[in-house]
């Protein structure tokens, strides 16, 4: 059977995608790029906006519509999705009931994604993801290093650990930060990278973690999504501007050259031109380089859907805009921090390489005009040591160093 797979969203999506390809070659099956060629295309949604959803379902109807014949299954967080199980399908006549083997490991990416947590029982007054992921859960300690494990054993050199609140991670007494450092203790040619945390202790934990561990990478993303107080309020989120202000600045202080991430929402019903700009001054305090910075989007079934207080779309559009446009300076300027310095990529491309160092800015090997092109020798996978030779709009150029690893 031919199986394609199209996948919306998030890093937890894109993991669980990986998670069913893998079965499915495991089983005998297909896996394709091409609807043409599908005889079962999975889609895996996302409804964390309203846009997102509404994207899904179009592209739900398209399948239906141009492939009459292909079955189209709707799994992920959306409304009528439900569980995807490639065992549910593929079984033959005359096939008997066996134990589910091993999940086997995928293969088709640079970097390992591994899913350790899922859930959420945060009741963030702009999120529907709870109404499909359900209360949190967390795989148990012992199976993470074992998937860890099998991930380094077939020779991925950067582990990328996901869920859907990463802080709500609790196995055994043990919590994130206390993951992280195991997974990182199994081999130190590994490195491990975390997904987005939400401000608070466990944040504060993941910061010490980070600076005492060489092989956690450099980069801490936030889920900040307001710099006042009282939007923060609004959201029910559970940490305040204050409260970010001293873990960003604890992470730079023990890590000069920490990459620091945040979200941020633009034009939450009630945001006033005072609370964006504390929004905006809080981004100017740290030096986040990585901002997603989203306009406010209604999402119907949230308790924010019935807020007053509405900002004009193209506010919130303006907003969100001048927020990006500080992380981009921001990033810039970071980047060209590293000119000079030698940093470890994970090479993500088969021809020329290039890929992300541990602090997620993207380099690409500087070649001299008629030079010989390194990745003519796939280096796909492989941890290289680079030094950077230059820095353009946040992406590094560098060389190859002589030790080559």
């Amino acid at each position: 059977m031919n199986v394609c797979f199209e996948t919306f969203g998030c890093r937890l999506n894109r993991a669980e995608t990986l998670e069913d390809e893998a079965r499915c070659l495991a089983r005998g099956h297909r896996v394709v790029t091409s609807h043409d060629q599908a005889d079962v295309i999975i889609v895996r949604g996302c409804s964390v906006t309203g846009r997102a959803q509404h994207d899904c379902e179009k592209a739900v109807e398209r399948l239906r519509e141009h492939h009459p014949g292909t079955r189209v299954i709707l799994t992920g967080c959306m409304p009528n999705a439900r569980r995807f199980d490639i065992s549910a399908f593929s079984r033959r006549r005359g096939d008997v009931d066996a134990p589910p083997p091993e999940t086997p490991v995928p293969t088709s990416t640079a970097r390992a994604y591994l899913k350790v947590q899922d859930g959420c029982s945060c009741g963030c007054t702009f999120c529907i993801v709870p109404r499909f992921r359900g209360e949190p859960r967390s795989t148990p300690f012992q199976d993470v290093l074992d998937r860890a494990k099998r991930f380094i054993d077939a020779g991925y050199r950067e582990i990328v650990v996901t869920g859907c609140n990463l802080v709500l991670y609790s196995s055994e007494g043990r919590r994130l930060a206390d993951l992280a450092a195991a997974v990182a203790a199994l081999s130190p040619e590994c490195r491990v990278r975390l997904g987005s945390v939400e401000p608070g202790e466990q944040a504060r934990e993941v910061v010490r973690a980070m600076a005492e561990t060489p092989n956690i990478c450099r980069s801490l993303h936030l889920s900040v999504q307001s710099g006042s107080d009282r939007i923060l309020s609004a959201l029910r989120r559970r940490h305040s501007a204050r409260g970010v202000d001293a873990i960003a600045a604890a992470a730079v202080q023990s890590m000069p050259l920490v990459a620091l991430g945040c979200d941020v929402i633009a034009g939450f019903p009630g945001e006033g031109e005072l609370d964006f700009q504390l929004t905006r001054s809080l981004l100017l305090r740290h030096p986040f380089s990585n901002v997603h910075a989203f306009p406010y989007s209604e999402r119907p079934g949230t308790l924010a859907a019935e807020l007053r207080g509405e900002v004009k779309r193209e506010t919130r559009k303006a907003r969100a805009h001048a927020l990006a446009d500080i992380g981009d300076e921001t990033r810039r300027r970071f980047a060209k921090r590293f000119v000079g310095r030698t940093v470890d990529v994970v090479v993500e491309s088969n021809g020329a390489p290039e890929g992300w160092t541990s602090e997620y800015l993207w380099l690409k090997e500087r070649r001299e005009k008629g030079g010989v092109m390194l990745g003519a020798r796939s280096m796909r996978r492989q941890a290289k040591s680079f030094v950077v030779r230059s820095a353009h709009g946040g992406v590094l150029y560098g060389e190859l160093a002589e030790d080559g690893r």
